[in-house]
């Protein structure tokens, strides 16, 4: 093991402990597993679920005790694994989500099946009810037989008309109470934000909200729920993951690997969070004396957030 890699566990230990931090405290903040904070303290970096998550996580855990993550990660770059490996990109192929996307157009059409077979059956019904009718008429000599007989054709089709009238005045009425569901959009506030991430407030969710996390291109994301992780993976372009949050849930905790490729919904509304953290990332940047310092400064520290949604 070189001295460089000695030099950066012993770095960010000291600086943790200097800060009065316990490796449970991370824990909490970072979101980051306990044991996988050893492991980078202990230099152990091939424990980590991959070597994408390498600089991921010490970048968030430098951050969490006042290093420079950007830094330090430039200081020690010839010495941490390659984020572009063959690891990387299996992973990458392994959430691919087309399987998914056809049961759930299966789902649909069986659904759309079930609502239409009813509708049918009464339409049979009422001709057949109709075509009775019109032989009892044909087959009755009498004027007088054919007079009832077409007033029962009119009692009926009228008790026939009434009950479609009813059908498609209920079809409206709950036509109009889902739209006005529809219309209720969830409202997304900033409450405060940092060069390492930011805490959102968001109003008009459902009571189990649906995520769908896509990206324009390879990055790694994971969701927490009250301290757990119950969702973590690598999208690539042109995929996505959908998952509900739980209905007991006050918060949400998001921890992206690469923010500006990253893109969430929540019930179907952007979720528009790198806005006001890269916004903050350029500002702290704008007084380096190296162009190239600033840019490189800029983008390190928009790709790796900690993004906190709390329902209200």
């Amino acid at each position: 093991m070189s001295e460089n890699k000695i030099t950066l566990g012993k770095t960010l230990r000291d600086a943790r402990i200097a800060k009065g931090f316990t490796l449970d405290d991370l824990q909490q903040t970072t979101k980051i597993q306990k044991r996988y904070l050893i492991a980078i303290e202990d230099q152990n970096f091939d424990e980590l679920p991959g070597d994408f998550y390498v600089r991921a996580f010490i970048k968030q855990y430098a951050d969490m005790v006042d290093l420079d993550g950007g830094e330090l990660l430039k200081q020690f770059d010839s010495t941490l694994p390659s984020t572009q490996t063959q690891e990387y990109v299996d992973k990458v192929n392994e959430n691919n989500p087309e399987t998914r996307s056809q049961q759930r157009k299966v789902d649909d059409r069986y659904v759309k099946l079930r609502r239409t077979v009813p509708v049918i059956g009464i339409v049979i019904v009422v001709l057949a009810v109709l075509l009775g009718i019109w032989m009892a008429a044909a087959h009755s000599g009498s004027s007088t037989k054919k007079d009832n007989v077409d007033s029962s054709s009119v009692s009926v089709s009228g008790s026939s008309e009434k009950k479609t009238s009813s059908s498609a005045k209920s079809k409206s009425s709950s036509k109009k109470a889902s739209s006005k569901k529809v219309t209720k959009t969830p409202v997304f506030k900033q409450l405060s934000t940092t060069t390492s991430g930011s805490t959102w407030q968001v109003k008009n969710v459902s009571s189990k909200p649906k995520l769908k996390l896509s990206a324009s291109s390879s990055a790694w994301m994971s969701v927490s729920v009250g301290g757990s992780t119950i969702w973590q993976g690598t999208l690539s372009a042109a995929t996505s993951h959908s998952m509900r949050i739980p209905s007991s849930a006050t918060s949400v905790t998001f921890n992206f690997g690469n923010a500006p490729a990253t893109k969430v919904k929540v019930d179907g509304e952007t979720f528009h969070f790198n806005s006001a953290t890269s916004t903050s990332a350029a500002s702290s940047t704008s007084d380096s004396t190296s162009t190239d310092t600033t840019s490189s400064s800029t983008t390190t520290s928009s790709q790796v957030q900690a993004v906190t949604l709390e329902f209200k």
